[in-house]
């Protein structure tokens, strides 16, 4: 998909669980999409409910965007296949000495967040360093 608008993008999340469900053939990127989907069971729902692809996810709801989260996991898996920004595959595999897979590519989420939330704040350019710096900060942390 190359920059789908929201509906576009929570569709294709939808569509792909849908197919899941009913045992149809699936796309390399819906696969990668499905095992995701499959590793949160709490938004499993969400999917399933017509109105989720106009739905409105506020921090004041206190829900987590699913179609946010699960892109995020997307990202951070494409990242991790090419090692970009360098260093972040070896700062994956220091995660994974002391995590599951899945609690590592969440303690990668927290600091793509940080990173994105800090220069959209400050409006400045993504700051590869710092986010690889904070990951590195949490493998250590255990």
């Amino acid at each position: 998909m190359f920059n789908p608008s929201r509906k576009q993008a929570r569709q294709f999340f939808i569509e792909a669980w849908n197919k899941h469900r009913q045992a149809e053939l699936v796309t390399p990127m819906e696969g990668m999409i499905i095992d995701v989907i499959r590793q949160h069971p709490e938004y499993h729902a969400d999917l399933e409910h017509p109105d989720a692809i106009n739905t409105d996810y506020t921090v004041e709801q206190g829900k987590t965007n699913p179609f946010l989260h699960l892109s995020m996991h997307l990202a951070i898996a494409e990242q991790l296949s090419i090692d970009q920004p360098p260093g972040i595959k070896a700062a994956w595999q220091q995660l994974q000495a002391t995590r599951d897979a899945h609690e590592a590519a969440h303690e990668i989420m927290e600091s793509l967040g940080q990173v994105v939330w800090e220069a959209q704040r400050l409006g400045t350019p993504f700051n590869s360093d710092t986010y690889l710096e904070l990951i590195r900060q949490r493998a250590t942390r255990g």
